[in-house]
């Protein structure tokens, strides 16, 4: 009985280790790709919620790249996102100014805010060219750094006379959320205690192409 049992862990491992890492995709190697669009389609959105004031805004300015083996996924995924401070509107020109000043994100001194991809686990497969997977990375904002952890859903679409409308080469497609609180950045409202939450909701919606010549 002991060994039947054994036969049946030895499977399951097997069936752990031939579990798609990517997308259902020819490789093509390590792929660059350029998280860069003149149109605007970038964007990042927050939200955050409080007694006093809701506040959410947009931001058009995002950029960055990734690079990985659309077969290996969780071994070579590797990329950055980054997010111009100034570019931040809330729809209220007043609390962007208040937003970007010195008592709040400091945008002359640090214009960035920036997500960087340290550790990548549990790729799942959930179209042939579409995956989820579970991440963790580098949050800077206002100098500082925190390691957050967060789902990302990330699409390959095969260069084609319907992409080409959008950019050249093959593109990819990335959407996450995730939160942060204020208070690991040391952003605190010094006027009124709690006029704005401290957690703040981040959704990233982001595409990019491999083509060298954008």
């Amino acid at each position: 009985m002991f060994y039947g049992w054994k036969i049946l862990i030895l499977f399951l491992i097997s069936c752990i280790n031939i579990l798609p890492q990517g997308f259902n995709l020819p490789s093509k190697g390590v792929q660059f790709f350029n998280l860069k669009d003149n149109e605007g389609r970038n964007q990042a959105t927050f939200f955050g919620e409080a007694r006093y004031e809701n506040i959410s805004g947009l931001s058009n300015n995002v950029w960055g790249h990734v690079s990985f083996d659309a077969k290996e996924i969780e071994t070579t995924l590797q990329g950055e996102v980054s997010i111009s401070v100034s570019s931040l509107k809330t729809g209220i020109e007043k609390r962007d100014e208040h937003l970007q000043s010195v008592s709040w994100l400091n945008a002359e001194k640090y214009p960035t805010i920036m997500f960087r991809i340290k550790e990548v686990h549990n790729v799942t497969l959930i179209e042939d060219n579409a995956v989820k997977i579970s991440l963790s990375g580098e949050f800077i904002l206002r100098g500082r750094t925190k390691v957050i952890y967060t789902t990302a859903t990330m699409k390959y679409l095969p260069e084609n006379d319907i992409t080409r409308t959008i950019m050249p080469g093959d593109l990819i497609n990335i959407v996450a959320k995730f939160e942060i609180k204020l208070s690991d950045f040391e952003v605190r409202n010094t006027f009124i205690p709690n006029r704005v939450s401290d957690t703040i909701q981040i959704s990233i919606n982001i595409v990019g192409s491999d083509n060298n010549q954008l």
